[in-house]
């Protein structure tokens, strides 16, 4: 009988590409606000991330919020300057975000199909509501899952909450996932499993994190098709414990 019983996936740039679009939608705000601005000043994409950080608990994350915080930054930096042509120009910026293509992560779906079939998975995404479910659809891998949550923080309160939910401990449940702030910490820190599949580029506010190298509970891997043999390692050892 598998020692995990149920395992948790992440969704952006553990599932599918998302990174991508949104450091391509800094690279045009910055475009925009270069008119206006030196960029060569290093504060420039700094102050953008200061906004988003400080918006975080009222627009939550996602290309919405990442929008109308380039808009407030773009106002600020541009000490009011900016025109209401360049203004449109940052909200057509969040909508093709909001509308960039569903692609997979290289084996995820073999990956997802394997570890799906010996156990429960769970998809622990955050995010706006409207663009996790559009991608979750398009993606075509909801029907592999046993459940979906769509959360606005991925905390420790918020895993806590879920595991009750699935009736499951955290020494018996595994997290999948690219950042270790949000995916990997708060369930190691609760006692369970961690999985990390580091994505080449990662937004500066996940991270920060205060795992260390040496972290108990904590395996990385390389790609995706490496994931069942990592979850093997950590059954291997529940069973030793």
């Amino acid at each position: 009988m598998s020692k995990i019983d149920w395992v948790g996936f992440d969704g952006d740039d553990t599932l599918w590409k998302s990174e991508d679009y949104y450091r391509a939608a800094e690279a045009a705000f910055e475009q925009i606000v270069g008119h206006y601005i030196d960029l060569s000043d290093k504060r420039t994409a700094q102050h953008l991330l200061a906004v988003e950080r400080r918006n975080l608990r009222i627009f939550g994350y996602g290309a919405k919020g990442m929008m109308l915080s380039m808009i407030e930054s773009a106002i600020e930096l541009t000490e009011e300057r900016i025109s209401a042509r360049h203004v449109q120009d940052i909200i057509a910026i969040g909508r093709a975000t909001l509308d960039h293509p569903v692609e997979l992560i290289e084996g995820i779906r073999e990956a997802v199909a394997a570890i799906a079939a010996a156990h429960n998975i769970v998809l622990i995404t955050k995010g706006d509501l409207f663009h996790q479910e559009a991608k979750i659809v398009q993606s075509g891998l909801s029907d592999l899952f046993h459940r979906i949550e769509v959360v606005s923080e991925k905390d420790t309160p918020t895993y806590t909450r879920v595991l009750r939910e699935l009736d499951v401990v955290p020494e018996h449940f595994a997290m999948i996932g690219n950042s270790l702030r949000s995916d990997i910490a708060p369930i190691v820190g609760l006692g369970g499993w961690g999985i990390h599949m580091p994505y080449h580029v990662t937004w500066a506010h996940e991270a920060e994190h205060d795992l260390a190298d040496n972290t108990p509970r904590l395996l990385q891997v390389e790609a995706a098709s490496e994931l069942p043999t990592a979850l093997a390692k950590i059954e291997a050892t529940v069973v030793d414990a």
